[in-house]
């Protein structure tokens, strides 16, 4: 083969040859955590196999009647099986005949307790989630600048609600400086008057999304002023950052739709709106000018002095009725004036009170000889006992104190 060129298909076959041959390859026992993870509706299981430094592709056909449990990203599993060389890729995988589990992966458990921990806390209390505004102004982005993510978003908004803004926040989604780089661009998109703000990414495997698993970025997406919707792209799987962020979306399209209401059906909305509210002015014009030609039609709308003539004689009718009453008022007024002029009182005052004078003291004079007091002046008593009169001897018995009243004065005696 030296100094000659060739094809693909041959080196493929080369390889093929060399790794068959082999006989350590042909029955392998391997242990590892799954990545990557996907099982179709056919029934066939593909997945990575990976420890801290390497990883290989694996595919076990017809899995789902074989597995005895349901193989997730971050399991650790130990597998049997063969390695050999797909041709179509160049590329060798394991092919797997038995699988099994091996405890849960390192980042499986780190998962689940950070989980744990922050739960705990009441970062993923609904007390706290914020509400998505329902129409936004200005739409803020932490995500890949040159990813899928940003475009769906971009996209998404444009056509739903062209009315809003969207500012990216470029960041790093992946790798070792990644968490630190997301909460600087969730701190920073707090000057920018932003109503929501979405943070996420594309899919990938539990390795790709795992800056959305550290708790720096959860503890930022919680402190966030702005609502913030998560779309870390895994339609099965949440990430931390689901639990925390106000709410959670399945894709960056999802958070899009989620974010911003649809202008044609708003359009639309208002539309219907505006059609039954003409409708209702209409109607209610219709009716009000019937109303109004049935009023115009009536005889005392033409001949409006109709209305009031009949008050009008009836004022008359009292204005005379008045003007009689008052001059027959007057009349006996003056009658009743000029008999009292010509009374005897009126003429001669003098004789009428002399007379009155005159019977006043007659009747004096009768009630003076009744009164008592001109009897004691004369030389009589007036004798009681317990404030009662006495007019009888048989009315007292020896011991009885009498009060003897004279004219000048009263004095106490005993009867003996």
């Amino acid at each position: 083969m030296d100094g000659e060129y060739i094809t693909v298909s041959e080196i493929t076959d080369y390889i093929v040859r060399l790794i068959g041959s082999d006989s350590n390859l042909k029955h392998v026992f391997i242990k590892g955590e799954l990545s990557n993870v996907k099982l179709y509706r056919s029934g066939h299981l593909y997945f990575t196999l990976k420890d801290e430094n390497s990883q290989i592709k694996g595919v076990m056909f017809g899995a789902r009647h074989r597995l005895k449990f349901k193989p997730e990203d971050g399991m650790k599993v130990l597998i049997e099986g063969k390695i050999e060389v797909y041709k179509n890729y160049g590329t060798y995988q394991l092919y797997v005949s038995e699988i099994s589990k091996d405890g849960i992966g390192d980042l499986h458990r780190k998962y689940e307790k950070l989980k744990e921990k922050l739960n705990k806390e009441g970062l993923f209390d609904p007390a706290h989630k914020k509400k998505i505004p329902n129409f936004p102004k200005r739409i803020g982005v932490v995500t890949a600048a040159n990813g899928a993510a940003i475009r769906d978003i971009i996209i998404t908004i444009k056509r739903r609600w062209p009315l809003c803004e969207v500012i990216l926040f470029p960041s790093l989604v992946q790798g070792e400086n990644a968490a630190q780089n997301i909460v600087y661009q969730i701190k920073r998109s707090e000057n920018f008057d932003l109503d929501t703000l979405i943070v996420g990414r594309g899919g990938g495997s539990i390795e790709d999304l795992w800056s959305f698993n550290e708790e720096i970025v959860a503890r930022a997406i919680y402190e966030c002023r702005t609502p913030v919707i998560s779309a870390v792209g895994h339609e099965i799987d949440f990430t931390i950052a689901d639990f925390v962020a106000d709410l959670r979306a399945a894709t960056p399209t999802a958070a899009a739709e989620i974010a911003v209401p649809p202008y044609a059906e708003i359009r639309n909305g208002v539309d219907q709106l505006e059609s039954r509210a003409n409708l209702t002015i209409n109607k209610k014009l219709d009716e009000n000018k019937a109303k109004l030609e049935a009023i115009v039609s009536k005889r005392l709308f033409k001949n409006p002095r109709e209305i009031y003539a009949p008050k009008e004689m009836m004022l008359d009718n009292i204005v005379n009725r008045l003007e009689h009453s008052s001059d027959s008022l007057i009349m006996k007024n003056n009658a009743k004036l000029d008999l009292i002029k010509n009374s005897k009182v009126f003429k001669n005052p003098q004789e009428i009170f002399a007379k009155q004078k005159e019977s006043y003291l007659l009747q004096f004079s009768k009630l003076e000889i009744l009164n008592p007091l001109n009897t004691l002046k004369r030389g009589y008593t007036l004798a009681k006992s317990d404030g009662k009169v006495i007019s009888s001897s048989k009315q007292l018995k020896s011991g009885d104190v009498l009060e003897v009243e004279f004219m000048d004065g009263n004095v106490n005696t005993k009867v003996i």
